[in-house]
């Protein structure tokens, strides 16, 4: 199937101070996927809104099946045939998991909501897919992964010709993934287009038909898979050679900064004893489910434990929310930014400084010029790319928001540091940014807790991991032992089913 279904040419797209899309032409053949690479603001995501008709673009055209086409709108772009699935997700707390399927398309019958037709469907798609969710479940009562997976079914449903997927897999567990490569094949036999944003290599040269290169808002190149090599995507990604993907730092440790004993929760771990010390970075490895945010987040008290004990710096401290935990200098990024870590409307300045009004409230004032000079500083500390601290944060790149987050918890001067899934969809060069950052608190005598479902991150940034099975720890690795497989084996529960450590 050699045909075009999509084609944009020439698209440019500016926005203040920035131009995010310069003359961008691509094609995407029927029954093929399209691997769209870049770093964060690149010009993936927004070329993608625009075929979607979220954006307009300034210059360019785009033709569906060889005819043009205006996409005024995403519900015109349903209409020929596109879906989309964003890397953020989008999602409505309160609503059910079948009023999140068919949000916006409601079946009627006699001028009302067929309900008995959403049911039946809702049923019939979570059986298909073998989700295990109730159609009343409420989606804010589903973890990340299982609102992704539902977001995956919600594009999959709507029978799109051509489906766009940013960042699909950024928060599902890997039965799940190949679950979703599965369904792709399936998508790509039936004819349908898939247009497929990555940042995962093993997962770009797997899934790939043909990759496209993005950077600085420009196509770099567009070959075949097999004409590309990992190497060449990273340097025409980020137009230089990363000598090291992982700049981990040699740093001297210090006392004990933070100590858990025998913490549980009632239903989601058990027993769970660690230590982090000043200038370590920790690691936290397991299969997704397996617990390791939970911990976490009892930790930071937005979790209640029911047993157990947490010591900050040797002192035992009791956390009960997370002002707590802020006050004897614990922070945390959430594995879910945009739904914990940041407030997407509002802008640079507001969400570093939300945690730390009161360096700049004082004599019953708001002090903006203390305000914008110390948030200055911490943004370039953290080398955020963005046209002034004005610029509301649902403008900026993963990367970039997640530099936000930090640069907010830098400003706390907090001690400890929880980070999960620090560099879920971000690309590799801000990847490598973010381990810098992590580098360079650890030399300032940090404490960093570090949980990821990437492995080689892992095993390139920690000094010791801990691997989490089924709520307990399963053990812990110094770094001369660390490996891929042996963690596997920790976290799939082998060595306790065999008795056997390799």
């Amino acid at each position: 199937m050699d045909s075009c279904r999509l084609e944009v040419r020439n698209i440019s797209k500016s926005f203040p101070g920035v131009r995010a899309l310069d003359n961008v032409s691509l094609k995407v053949r029927k029954g093929s996927v399209l691997v769209l690479c870049g770093e964060n603001g690149a010009g993936k995501s927004t070329l993608m809104k625009i075929i979607d008709g979220v954006y307009q673009p300034d210059e360019g055209e785009i033709f569906v099946e060889g005819k043009k086409v205006h996409i005024r709108n995403p519900i015109q772009a349903r209409a020929l045939g596109i879906s989309m699935i964003f890397q953020e997700l989008n999602y409505i707390p309160e609503m059910t998991v079948e009023e999140s399927l068919f949000c916006g398309r409601w079946p009627m019958k006699q001028g009302s909501v067929d309900w008995k037709a959403i049911r039946a469907h809702t049923l019939e798609l979570l059986e298909q897919e073998n989700l295990p969710y109730s159609p009343t479940m409420k989606m804010k009562d589903l973890s990340v992964s299982d609102i992704q997976m539902l977001e995956i079914l919600k594009a999959i449903s709507i029978d799109a010709g051509i489906i766009i997927m940013d960042e699909p897999t950024s928060a599902i567990s890997e039965r799940e993934v190949a679950r979703l490569f599965d369904k792709i094949e399936d998508l790509k036999a039936r004819g349908k287009s898939i247009i497929y944003i990555s940042h995962k290599m093993e997962e770009i040269f797997r899934i790939a038909d043909d990759i496209s290169v993005l950077r600085d808002g420009k196509v770099i190149d567009t070959r075949p898979r097999d004409a590309f090599t990992i190497d060449e995507v990273i340097s025409l990604m980020v137009g230089r050679k990363l000598e090291n993907n992982f700049p981990k730092r040699q740093v001297s440790v210090g006392e004990v900064a933070l100590a858990v004993k025998g913490l549980s929760s009632e239903k989601a771990f058990k027993n769970i004893d660690f230590f982090v010390r000043k200038g370590e970075i920790v690691g936290f490895a397991g299969l997704m489910g397996s617990g390791r945010t939970e911990i976490m987040r009892a930790i930071f008290g937005l979790d209640p434990y029911t047993s157990g004990e947490i010591a900050i710096l040797g002192k035992k401290v009791s956390i009960h929310d997370p002002r707590d935990a802020i006050k004897y200098g614990i922070a945390m990024l959430s594995e879910d930014r945009r739904r914990f870590g940041i407030i997407p409307v509002r802008n640079i300045r507001e969400n570093v400084g939300l945690a730390n009004l009161r360096l700049f409230f004082y004599g019953g004032y708001l002090h903006s010029a203390v305000e914008n000079d110390t948030i200055n500083q911490i943004c370039s500390r953290m080398a955020v790319k963005a046209p002034s601290l004005s610029t509301t944060v649902e403008e900026l790149s993963g990367g970039n928001q997640q530099k936000v987050v930090l640069g907010k918890w830098v400003l706390c001067k907090s001690q400890v540091l929880i980070l999960d899934e620090p560099t879920r969809g971000i690309d590799v060069g801000a990847k490598y940014e973010i381990y810098k950052l992590m580098g360079d608190l650890a030399a300032e005598g940090k404490a960093l807790v570090m949980v990821s479902s990437e492995l080689p991150e892992l095993i390139g940034m920690c000094d010791r991991i801990y691997v989490i099975c089924k709520g307990e720890i399963a053990g812990e690795l110094q770094r001369e032992e660390f490996s891929q497989e042996k963690i596997m084996r920790l976290a799939t529960g082998y060595e306790k089913m065999t008795g056997v450590r390799q």
